[in-house]
């Protein structure tokens, strides 16, 4: 089990600012932040350190192709993508299904201000919200 992922961000600001807004729908709250480091928690683990940015300079290529964050329903999914668009992000996939995965699997793409993929999905997405 994962505790938490931390990524490096070449502008701490601004990528809080993404984060924030792109993670809020799925329900992602700001738990610190500093001039070189910010971390989220989602609200239904109070205090855990989930996730975590930090400036630095990405080692090389990315070592990645996606972050996935779960969500409750498709609902959420859909928000994620225009509150993520509308915080800066490039759209990277509109939500929805995504049957080459799962046949109820239902996501949303975005790269944040670095290019990272950033996904939010609900693996057993039905056509109710």
């Amino acid at each position: 089990m994962l505790n938490h992922i931390t990524l490096l961000v070449s502008d701490v600001e601004k990528s809080w600012k993404f984060y924030a807004e792109a993670l809020k729908p799925l329900g992602y709250k700001l738990l610190r932040k500093h001039a070189d480091h910010a971390g989220f928690f989602a609200q239904d683990v109070t205090g855990k350190r989930d996730f975590w940015i930090k400036l630095g300079k990405k080692p090389g290529p990315l070592s990645f192709t996606c972050l996935a964050f779960g969500a409750t329903n498709t609902k959420a999914v859909d928000e994620f993508y225009k509150a993520a668009l509308a915080a800066g992000g490039t759209d990277n996939g509109a939500p929805g299904l995504r049957p080459e995965y799962n046949t109820k699997y239902y996501a949303a793409y975005v790269l944040d201000p670095d290019g990272y993929n950033i996904e939010a999905v609900v693996d057993s997405a039905s056509s109710e919200a």
